[in-house]
C-alpha cells in the first residue's frame, strides 16, 4: 500500500504544514508536549499555549521540577486537565527512571502516565524517524473513509482493524513527515464536516467518495442524553482584594486546579460561608448562571457572591485567599476564570 503513503507525502510537500513550532526542532520533549496538547484541541488553539509552556519549562527536567500550581496555571484554559497532571507525573518518572529523557522503547513509553499507543507512535516516528503508526481522530476518519470501514472507530474490533491498516500504510522512510502528513490531511482536507473531496489527492481510490458515504463515515458513537448536574459556587472577596479559592480533589473534573468553593445546596453553602467568612448568607449577590458542558455531562453553575470586611478563620492547605491581581499564577477552570474576569477589581 505504498501508493497511499507516497500520495500523502507528495501532498504534504506541496500543501502540508511546515511551520508548526514543534517541528523545529522535532525533539522528543517538544513532540510529546504537542501531542498531549493536541488531544481534543485544535492546532490554532494549542500554538500560543505551547509557546508559553515551552518558554516557561523548556526541558523535560524543568517540567519535572516545576510545582504543580505552575503546570496547572500554564495549562489553564486548554481543558481536560488530567492531561497536564499526567504530563507532570510522566516527566518526573522520566527523571527518576530514564535519565531525564523520554525512552525510545514503545512499551516503556506507553507505561508512562497519559501516553497511549498513538502518542507513543507519534513521538517515536516524529522525534526519531522510527516506523510506528499513529491512530488519532484525524487518522481514524481518513482510514475509515478511504477504506469504507463502517462501525464506530472507537470500538475495539474496528480500532484493531484500523491499527493493522495504519501499519500497512507506513512508508519505509520519511516517517516524521508521513506522520505529520496524515494528521494534517485529516485536519485540513478530510475534515469531519464539509471535507474538501474535490481537492483530495486520494479521491479516485476513496471508497467513501465512490459509494457516497463521505458524510456517513466514520460512524458516530451510539449516543445517550447527557446527564445534568448542578452546583453552587461561592465567590467571597475581602477588603484586601483577595478571593477565596479551594483546591479541587485529585480526581474528577478540574482535578488539582484551584477553583471557587462549591456547595451542593443552600444549607451546605450557608454553613461554609458562616464558617470561613462570617458573612451574612442572605446578603449574597446573585450572579449570572453558567452552563458548562463536559464530554460526559452538563454542569449548571449558580454563582453567589459576597464582599466581606475581613477574611475568615485560618484555612488549611486546600483553601487560600488569593490576591485578585495574581489569579493568573494558579490554574483556574475556564468557566471560573471567565466569571472572575467579568468582575471589577
Amino acid at each position: 500500500m505504498s501508493g497511499f503513503a507516497d500520495t500523502l507525502l507528495a501532498w504534504f510537500d506541496r500543501d502540508g504544514r511546515h511551520d508548526l513550532p514543534w517541528q523545529h526542532p522535532r525533539t522528543p520533549y517538544r513532540v510529546w508536549l504537542s501531542e498531549i496538547m493536541l488531544q481534543q484541541t485544535q492546532v490554532q488553539t494549542v500554538i500560543p499555549y505551547y509557546a508559553r509552556f515551552l518558554d516557561a519549562l523548556p526541558t523535560l527536567p524543568d517540567l519535572a521540577a516545576a510545582h504543580s500550581d505552575q503546570v496547572h496555571a500554564l495549562w489553564a484554559g486548554l481543558g481536560y486537565y488530567a492531561r497536564a497532571r499526567n504530563l507532570h507525573k510522566a516527566a518526573q518518572v522520566c527523571v527518576e527512571k530514564h535519565g531525564g529523557d523520554l525512552p525510545r522503547d514503545l512499551d516503556e513509553l506507553t507505561a508512562l502516565p497519559g501516553i497511549g499507543r498513538s502518542t507513543a507512535g507519534a513521538i517515536l516516528a516524529q522525534a526519531h524517524g522510527l516506523r510506528f503508526p499513529i491512530l488519532d481522530g484525524n487518522v481514524k476518519r481518513t482510514l475509515c473513509r478511504f477504506h469504507g470501514i463502517g462501525g464506530w472507530p472507537g470500538g475495539s474490533a474496528v480500532e484493531k482493524q484500523l491499527w493493522a491498516i495504519a501499519e500497512e500504510h507506513l512508508p519505509q522512510a520519511r516517517l516524521a513527515d508521513y506522520t505529520q502528513a496524515i494528521m494534517d490531511f485529516g485536519a485540513t482536507l478530510c475534515t469531519r464536516h464539509d471535507p474538501a473531496c474535490v481537492l483530495c489527492p486520494l479521491q479516485d481510490a476513496c471508497v467513501a467518495r465512490r459509494e457516497g458515504l463521505v458524510e456517513q463515515l466514520p460512524e458516530a458513537k451510539p449516543g445517550k442524553p447527557l446527564p445534568e448536574r448542578r452546583t453552587l459556587m461561592l465567590l467571597m472577596r475581602d477588603s484586601r482584594g483577595h478571593v477565596l479559592l479551594a483546591r479541587r480533589p485529585a480526581t474528577g473534573i478540574w482535578s488539582g486546579l484551584w477553583s471557587l468553593p462549591e456547595a451542593g445546596d443552600h444549607d451546605e453553602a450557608r454553613a461554609f460561608v458562616s464558617r470561613h467568612a462570617g458573612a451574612d448568607f442572605d446578603a449574597a449577590q446573585s450572579l449570572p448562571l453558567i452552563e458548562h458542558t463536559f464530554s460526559h455531562y452538563r454542569l449548571h453553575i449558580e454563582p453567589l457572591g459576597w464582599r466581606i470586611a475581613e477574611p475568615g478563620v485560618a484555612l488549611h492547605d486546600d483553601h487560600r485567599w488569593q490576591p485578585f491581581d495574581q489569579l493568573a499564577d494558579v490554574g483556574l477552570p475556564a468557566p471560573v476564570k471567565k466569571l472572575l474576569g467579568t468582575l471589577p477589581p
